[in-house]
């Protein structure tokens, strides 16, 4: 993923701007104006660290120096360095925490999804691990990067990447049919259609609608086994990719995985990872 310098800063200066508020008032009252300090961001846990390129951006349009000692992407140690950051002493203090909060949030999300890919190829799957859209409003951007990073697929981005067909759409079109009938005389060449389906024998449907995939909604692992058996039997089973969403954890990833889908798309990667302990000290 890659976005324009000044877009990413404008985006995270958002992200400062809210937290600001009218100013530090702990800061402006307690440390002078001229004071100049260095600093370093150190982590508290270990794992896959991210949100690097984020926190030198936001520190430097600050007017901050940063010398980075990691790469997002890169597996870290407890109590190791990742950033050194020098500068106005006012700045730095008011900034924190949302320079905290960027690596701790993108450095959970990246370590949750590194351990799931690498569990995937430890057990010789080619199964690919991806995220959802159940992302942290007005983080999307960060969140499907920290995925990316640890090593996962980001899924859809945004809602006019790929054509998702739900069960809400087919009630009102009609039918799956329908659905992926309009879909077809509409969407741009370039884009891929996808459907999601809730019963066994819907499976047959839509591969002979001709979508690029099939999303099984909240299956059983017997009802994913059973629906691509009937794939096969009808000769179908190349002609899509296939999707397991719904119900999926760390716990039982694998099994799902080990069903033959391409994807197992995972809710919990970014709304429920554990963000990495990081801080920031003075060190002079």
């Amino acid at each position: 993923m890659f976005l324009p310098h000044k877009i990413l800063e404008e985006k995270l200066l958002r992200i400062l701007a809210e937290d600001l508020g009218q100013g530090d008032i702990t800061t402006s009252i307690i440390v002078p104006e001229e004071s100049v300090t260095e600093a370093k961001v150190i982590a508290k846990d270990s794992g896959v660290v991210c949100g690097i390129e984020e926190a030198t951006i936001l520190s430097e349009s600050l007017g901050l120096k940063t010398q980075a000692l990691v790469k997002d992407g890169q597996k870290i140690s407890s109590l190791q360095v990742l950033l050194k950051i020098s500068g106005k002493t006012r700045t730095i203090l008011s900034a924190e925490r949302t320079l905290l909060n960027i690596i701790s949030r993108m450095s959970g999300i990246a370590t949750v999804t590194r351990k799931l890919v690498e569990e995937i190829r430890k057990n010789r799957l080619e199964t690919k691990v991806a995220c959802t859209r159940k992302t942290a409003p007005g983080l999307l951007y960060f969140d499907k990067k920290a995925v990316l990073v640890g090593g996962g697929d980001t899924h859809r981005l945004h809602l006019d990447n790929m054509v998702l067909i739900k069960d809400n759409h087919i009630k009102i079109a009609g039918n799956l049919k329908k659905a992926v009938e309009v879909a077809k005389s509409n969407v741009s060449f370039s884009q891929r259609i996808e459907v999601e389906i809730t019963e066994v024998e819907d499976v047959i449907d839509a591969a002979k609608a001709g979508v690029d995939i099939i999303m099984f909604d909240n299956f059983s692992l017997k009802k994913i086994e059973k629906a691509i058996r009937l794939l096969k039997k009808m000769h179908l089973r190349e002609k899509v990719l296939l999707e397991a969403s719904g119900g999926i954890t760390k716990e039982n990833f694998l099994q799902y995985a080990s069903t033959g889908v391409d994807i197992i798309s995972l809710g919990e990667i970014t709304h429920s990872a554990k963000a990495l302990d990081i801080s920031l000290e003075i060190t002079k």
